[in-house]
């Protein structure tokens, strides 16, 4: 049985003030609607990752992430894992045999929208732990991660991601994983294809991490890089959310 989901949605809009000057204003926008009409997607929560500083947020992440989708698929949220480029490790399991099974559904046209530059420098590949080469070395999602065999569906294809949202009438995709600036932007399944798309996404900002070395620009921390691009996103492409809307942290 289905709950409803309580989501304050945040955005930033671009404003003037009362002395006309150009300012940013943050939006909150409150959404209530049946969980199982919302679908969360997980973007690239790797086992491994050419990155050491990556893979060890990955790793920190992982309890927390794990905790909140256990609790939004009790209240009846639909659960896409998306690691992409990993679908040979999944091609016998059930959730991957589930997305693959439902009849194709076309998406509309792609809408033509702005796409302002990023506010940090992630040309050096992000990495903030001194890795001399880059490579794909992900094979499978982080084992720490649930994959419910009996309702849960794995695809890195946006397409097969689309198709499952339209059979089951979602309403709202909320994404979270990594890397902000630029899986979670930029994968056929992520923010801006589903924008494109028309539809409704937002970041869950709380569970997500960038590709920033702090030696590149901006020249702030890492946290610092990743909070520009979680507003970044609020103003040019989705609101976000935080977890504990899906999942409250317990206080000791």
């Amino acid at each position: 049985m289905s709950e409803n989901l309580h989501l304050h949605l945040r955005s930033h809009v671009l404003d003037r003030n009362e002395r006309g000057w150009a300012v940013w204003r943050e939006e909150i926008a409150e959404r209530s609607l049946p969980a199982d009409r919302v679908a969360i997607v997980i973007c690239d929560m790797w086992a491994q990752h050419w990155s050491r500083g990556a893979a060890e947020r990955v790793g920190e992440m992982v309890p927390r992430m794990e905790g909140v989708l256990a609790a939004a698929r009790a209240k009846g949220v639909h659960i896409v894992h998306a690691p992409s480029e990993t679908m040979n490790f999944y091609t016998d399991h059930p959730a991957r045999q589930r997305i693959l099974a439902l009849p194709p559904v076309e998406p509309p046209a792609n809408r033509k929208l702005p796409d302002p530059p990023s506010p940090i420098d992630d040309r050096d590949g992000g990495s903030d732990t001194g890795e001399p080469e880059t490579g794909r070395v992900w094979t499978r999602q982080h084992a720490g991660l649930t994959i419910d065999t009996e309702r849960d569906v794995v695809s890195d294809n946006g397409r097969e991601v689309y198709s499952y949202l339209r059979h089951h009438a979602i309403e709202q995709v909320l994404i979270m994983g990594v890397h902000t600036n630029m899986c979670v932007l930029r994968r056929s399944f992520a923010i801006k294809q589903m924008v494109r798309w028309g539809q409704p996404i937002a970041l869950v900002r709380d569970l997500t991490d960038t590709m920033y070395n702090p030696a590149s620009a901006p020249y702030v921390s890492h946290d610092a890089g990743t909070q520009l691009v979680v507003g970044y996103i609020e103003r040019f492409w989705c609101p976000s959310v935080s977890s504990q809307e899906i999942s409250p942290i317990k206080q000791q």
